[in-house]
């Protein structure tokens, strides 16, 4: 049952123990408006959040709109081929400047016709010639931090923030040999999901549902799978297998695209499966890289955005097009299966006598991302004796 005060460190304290000790977040975390609330003013709003893949606004105009936790935003590429982000408020009287996505050199408003170039400054505000002291170099769009690693974007909120190389910890010098810079977006689904973000970044995180849940299609067998250590905001379990990529179903291997050349380390022998704190999964297999963006709508609702990245060279092949479409099918049925078990877990979460459960030493990093999690959101740091 849901205690008074869900913010008591109290409650909390058998998520800090060992896998084989540990339990899960109170059912509450899943459903609580109290406690949604809470992760937005100090978890999303104070981090480095993953928005996709730069080839979103490949050319100069290109922009995206994106609702994050309750805060608009305009993803654009300028002239001068920067990417930035913005407020999407027209600073007159607030409306939004800009609508799904596409190409414009100038952004105007539809309320009373404000309007703004790619670097966010303000270029036209017709009837306000008689404001006393308005200053248009002071009313352009506001800007928000937004650093590129890679190919992929990240946002910040906060007034000044780590730079992204801190907060990425030892993820470049790990992860590096994949050649994210090289990587192109060929394919972006979006899912919307009735489930909590944190119910479904712990299963994209562990492996014991793959007998039960993927058990028809991705024919799991026997495999190892390490959690390892990392420095920084990110955790990884990586698997070691054999030469075959992990991201086509079992009987589709004979279409499997080249590998990516001179991977080192943990990319050279398998597929690492990596959560980006804090709601984002990357799958780094042997020939690709694919995301799965978790935007939270709410305790009960969730947009999944799944990205698929090839290097540039794999994708020149003339064989590509083809190919890649069994790569789809695959990403098409696991995510599937992974929305379906996501939104039944989530009804009985939403049960006043939904337990706490015990964990598998199967599920190692599902109490490090709760940890993770509830050292930011709680009010105070959870004694972890």
């Amino acid at each position: 049952m849901k205690p008074l005060n869900i913010f008591d460190r109290s409650h909390y304290q058998n998520v800090y123990k060992p896998v084989e000790e540990a339990e899960t977040l109170p059912a509450w975390c899943y459903t609580s408006e109290e406690f949604h609330k809470a992760e937005i003013e100090n978890l999303f709003m104070k981090t480095w959040n993953f928005f996709g893949h730069v080839d979103q606004v490949k050319k100069p105009g290109d922009f995206i709109t994106v609702d994050y936790v309750g805060v608009p935003i305009i993803i654009v590429r300028g002239r001068d081929q920067q990417v930035r982000a913005f407020a999407n408020n027209c600073r007159h009287r607030g409306a939004p400047v800009a609508f799904g996505e596409g190409n414009k050199m100038v952004f105007s408003c539809p309320y009373h016709s404000w309007t703004y170039d790619l670097t966010g400054k303000l270029r036209g505000c017709p009837g306000m010639e008689r404001t006393e002291g308005f200053d248009k170099e002071k009313n352009g769009l506001i800007p928000l931090n937004l650093e590129i690693f890679g190919c992929f974007i990240f946002i910040n909120f906060s007034a000044d923030p780590e730079p992204l190389s801190a907060y990425l910890g030892d993820f470049p010098e790990q992860m590096g040999s994949y050649k994210m810079e090289n990587l192109r977006l060929v394919r972006k689904t979006v899912d919307e999901v009735k489930c909590n973000w944190k119910a479904h970044f712990e299963n994209a995180m562990e492996e014991y549902h793959l007998p039960t849940v993927h058990k028809e299609t991705l024919d799991p067998k026997e495999m190892e799978h390490s959690a390892l250590p990392t420095i920084g905001n990110w955790f990884y379990i990586h698997e070691n297998h054999d030469d075959n990529t992990r991201a086509l179903l079992p009987g589709d291997l004979e279409h499997a695209l080249p590998q990516i050349p001179d991977l080192q380390g943990a990319a050279a022998g398998g597929t690492n499966y990596v959560a980006l704190n804090p709601s984002t999964m990357l799958g780094m297999t042997l020939d690709c890289v694919w995301y799965i963006q978790l935007m939270p709508r709410g305790p009960h609702h969730t947009t999944v955005i799944a990205g698929a990245c090839f290097p540039e060279e794999t994708i020149a092949r003339p064989d590509f097009d083809e190919k890649v479409k069994y790569y789809y099918k695959r990403w098409d049925t696991s995510l599937g299966e992974d929305n379906d078990i996501a939104e039944i877990q989530h009804k009985g979460l939403c049960s006043p006598f939904a337990p706490s459960g015990r964990l598998s030493h199967l599920e190692p990093l599902v109490p490090q991302l709760a940890q993770w999690w509830l050292d930011r959101i709680l009010p105070q740091e959870v004694d972890h004796s």
